[in-house]
């Protein structure tokens, strides 16, 4: 069997591999009516005001500046559902435990998520548990389902973006990614990295005022605000678009830590995972409303515009460098950095 018929750890880095799996192996197997196109969250019937997602956490290590896994697998499931325009409602949690794991440590874990549910206000009404062969797993693996109330009335899909929209980033970017690899790695560098994981809604659900202005939201994790922006450019199977982005570098927010060590380590933070980050696409006259918005939001206040919806370059994102050139902002390649989250 070749090599290109084999899962790769790249497949699972929110990059090209990953979306080339997704759509090509995964999704046209469960494509239907209630699921017309891939999305975050979607309604459990066509038109219904019940929306579902579903995650997984393998974060290496499981524990990190800034949060742990159980706090980052309740926030992140929650997160999905509030750029898909629902507040959480009541999560299911699933354990798979490798032999050995410490069960003191598999308490924090525990603790830690029920706190995170209780300030996202939503509750763990189910789970599963599994234990594996040491060696067989990575100590401690999580999987969630989110079922959330619709509490926005009009989609949020790429479908109903225009030329002439702005893109706004609503914090810096490249935080998490950064701190768990630094953690992982026990790098000398960025020791005062954490980790960016939070709970999204509050700061989303200032944006529903806007109404039918606000065409689009997605957090970026894997992959980082890069992929999000190459999801939404890049037409999937069956779509065809008429326009693309172009983002300005120099508008990006990024904390001059992470900026820092993702230099010395040859890594783009708009590729790297976030959570607690929000991509937004909005109408040019509703920018300046969202913009206030979030920065009343703790979440929101380094949120910025970095670009806009244009026809020049259909089905691309175009970065505009801090030197004033242009490159094309590809889907990110390669292995990048895996068990981000």
């Amino acid at each position: 069997m070749s090599e290109a018929q084999l899962i790769r750890l790249e497949h699972g880095s929110g990059g090209a591999l990953s979306r080339e799996l997704v759509e090509a192996v995964i999704y046209p197997a469960f494509r239907s009516e209630a699921y017309p196109e891939l999305s975050d969250a979607s309604p459990i019937t066509p038109g219904a005001d019940i929306l579902v997602t579903t995650d997984g956490y393998v974060v290496d290590p499981p524990f990190f500046p800034g949060g742990d896994i159980g706090r980052l697998a309740v926030f992140g499931t929650c997160n999905d559902l509030a750029v898909s325009g629902a507040q959480p409602v009541c999560l299911t949690l699933a354990l798979i435990l490798e032999e050995g794991f410490p069960i003191e440590n598999l308490r924090r874990v525990l603790r830690s998520a029920s706190e995170a549910a209780r300030e996202a206000g939503v509750r763990v009404v189910t789970g599963d548990t599994k234990v594996v062969p040491r060696g067989a797993g990575g100590g401690i693996y999580i999987t969630t389902t989110g079922i959330g109330r619709r509490c926005f009335p009009h989609p949020l899909s790429p479908s109903r973006i225009r030329e002439g929209d702005l893109v706004i980033v609503s914090g810096p970017v490249g935080s998490h990614g950064i701190a768990i690899l630094a953690a992982r790695e026990s790098l000398p560098v960025g020791a005062g990295l954490r980790s960016d994981a939070a709970l999204l809604f509050p700061l989303a659900s200032g944006l529903f005022g806007l109404g039918q202005s606000l065409c689009f939201m997605r957090d970026a994790t894997r992959g980082g605000v890069a992929a999000v922006l190459n999801e939404i450019a890049a037409p999937g199977a069956g779509d065809t678009r008429s326009w693309g982005i172009e983002v300005e570098e120099e508008s990006f927010p990024i904390n001059p830590e992470v900026r820092t060590v993702a230099d010395l380590l040859g890594l783009n933070p708009l590729e790297v995972a976030n959570e607690g980050v929000l991509v937004a696409v909005v109408s040019a006259p509703a920018c300046d409303e969202a913009l206030r918005i979030l920065h009343v939001h703790p979440l929101g206040r380094d949120a910025r515009v970095v670009g806009r919806v244009t026809t020049l370059r259909p089905g691309t994102v175009v970065l505009r460098t801090r030197i004033g050139g242009r490159r094309i902002l590809d889907f990110p390649r390669g292995l990048l950095l895996p068990r981000i989250c």
